[in-house]
């Protein structure tokens, strides 16, 4: 049966929770919450994650009705930083890891940012160490921009992430506008 990619709603919070608890515990290296932290979480708080006017962006991969995997996008709230959106919590079942489910899942984050006016880059973290997922991202287009160093310490051990991001504009718009606020003489003094 193929995998089926679509939104998350709140009649979905069951399995998300079994899937995101299952990967809290199988690599806590991988995400900044815990299985402690979550997994007394009232279903409805989950379901209230899910809803339509929470602002949330979540996908999740479907084998059959089996939820396998899943991924999060978001969009900076503030005027500032509203030209960035970001992928969190990307998940994908150890059993379908390897099977093209975590590209299928990143296909459509990017296709969710792109209808999102005004974002001209896409950033995420990995923690180092998760070739695959790093690999995946790199295909897809992402550069490594920066290394968080100790972003996790899980049983005392501390992990770094690797910072990537994906600019959505073409690179001559960019280099354009580099030469043309060069050539207006605009000055701006630190």
């Amino acid at each position: 049966m193929p995998i089926h990619i679509r939104r998350l709603t709140p009649a979905d919070s069951a399995a998300f929770q079994a899937l995101r608890l299952a990967g809290l515990r199988e690599t806590p290296n991988a995400f900044t919450s815990s299985y402690e932290e979550e997994c007394n979480t009232p279903l409805s708080v989950t379901e209230a994650y899910f809803a339509s006017e929470a602002g949330r962006n979540r996908f999740g991969a479907f084998d059959g009705e089996r939820l396998v995997g899943m991924v999060g996008v978001g969009r900076e709230a503030q005027i500032k930083l509203r030209h960035k959106a970001f992928i969190r919590g990307m998940q994908v079942d150890m059993a379908y890891r390897g099977t093209g489910v975590g590209r299928q899942l990143m296909n459509q984050a990017m296709e969710c940012i792109a209808t999102m006016e005004g974002v001209t880059k896409v950033t995420l973290a990995v923690t180092v160490g998760n070739a695959a997922a790093i690999h995946l991202y790199e295909s897809l287009g992402f550069k490594v921009y920066g290394r968080e160093h100790c972003a996790l310490i899980v049983d005392g051990v501390p992990y770094d992430d690797i910072l990537m991001d994906k600019k959505l504009t073409d690179e001559n718009d960019e280099s354009d506008l580099l030469s043309s606020v060069a050539s207006s003489g605009f000055d701006q003094t630190i």
